[in-house]
């Protein structure tokens, strides 16, 4: 599988182009985002009482204590 690159790898790739081509990379990015804006982010509150089911009769400090092989 190929490995994603970082922005910092992308930027030193960028950086080995042209002015011409630095300036079309730019373009293309802003146009990209501009066309798909980022979804709106969760508030932390949103997120509350998610998969509580999955904890239904667990106790906590038994399920610590198997975690930390006790």
């Amino acid at each position: 599988e190929k490995r994603k690159m970082t922005v910092y790898e992308l930027l030193e790739e960028a950086k080995k182009l042209n002015q011409s081509q630095q300036k079309e990379l730019i373009k293309l990015l802003v146009d990209h985002l501009a066309n798909h804006p980022s979804k709106p982010k969760r508030r932390l509150p949103e997120l509350q009482g998610l998969g509580k089911e999955t904890w239904q009769g667990v106790d906590a400090q038994e399920y610590i204590n198997e975690l930390r092989g006790k």
